[in-house]
């Protein structure tokens, strides 16, 4: 009896005490960002580093100003230069990228799927993984002669390694248990991969390609600098050689540029393929 006398008390005092609202704490971790944060940030920065190139505190000769750099890059584009610059290095990099990614996705997916593949697979790649892939391209000049053929081979080379690890570490990160129900339903081996595994592994595989797009940028501009006439990093290359500076950062900002339309390229892609996530 007392102990429901108890009770009831503490459920009228309950009842009489006003609602006090508890925040929500499921919300964490989620990838949120504000949407002109970043750009306000990098407009900061660029007043203050022409404010402080315009005072005289920074030595144009080592840092030219950003209104130096974008005359630079005007004076590029009407002479004409840096189309043929651009337009050089696009070619390499699309074409590298696009046989180094279509040589990955199979190895790796081959390496997911395959007992034989994997043990053969990730021996050859962890051997040859480390290998800078500039370094090769002495080699290849002898291989394929010169021209474009070994640029583009090493842009193709560095591509494909890292591809075929994302994509086997993407295959590997499927739950097990969504593949043993679908066998269990005897669903098709390619339906499988297809409809189970090619989904499951797709998060992987376009991380793997933001990678894959930054290391074929180094490797154009690493290549085009050691045996090249047109490409941003020739043109680097020979401003760097000459001292000019605003021409060199101006090449460096087209390679930012450029990273930046990869990654909304590759941001877009994620919110059509992943918007089930």
């Amino acid at each position: 009896m007392l102990d429901r006398a108890v009770a009831d008390t503490t459920a009228k005092n309950t009842k009489n005490e006003p609602t006090r609202r508890v925040h929500f704490r499921g919300a964490g971790f989620v990838p949120a960002s504000s949407r002109y944060g970043g750009w306000i940030g990098l407009g900061l920065v660029i007043a203050i580093w022409q404010a402080a190139g315009s005072a005289g505190l920074v030595n144009a000769l080592f840092l030219p100003t950003p209104s130096a750099i974008v005359r630079a890059i005007y004076q590029l584009a009407v002479s004409g230069a840096l189309w043929q610059h651009v337009s050089a290095s696009l070619l390499r990099i699309c074409v590298g990228w696009l046989l180094g990614t279509a040589a990955g996705v199979a190895v790796g997916f081959a390496i997911g799927l395959s007992r034989l593949a994997r043990s053969v697979g990730i021996t050859f790649i962890s051997a040859l993984f480390p290998i800078p892939k500039i370094a090769l391209l002495p080699l290849l000049i002898l291989w394929l002669g010169i021209g474009e053929e070994p640029k583009i081979a090493t842009i193709a080379l560095g591509v494909f390694f890292s591809t075929a690890i994302s994509v086997y570490s993407g295959v590997d990160a499927v739950p097990r248990n969504l593949i043993r129900m679908a066998q269990s339903f005897n669903v098709p081996f390619a339906t499988i991969v297809r409809k189970v595994i090619w989904p499951g592994a797709l998060p992987a595989i376009l991380a793997g390609f933001r990678i894959t797009a930054s290391v074929a940028l180094l490797l154009v501009v690493s290549a085009e600098m050691i045996g090249a006439q047109y490409g941003i990093g020739a043109f680097v290359l020979q401003a760097g050689n000459l001292m000019q500076t605003d021409q060199l950062l101006a090449g460096v900002v087209i390679l930012s540029v450029f990273g930046l339309a990869v990654g909304k390229v590759i941001g877009w892609l994620e919110m059509r393929l992943l918007h089930w996530r």
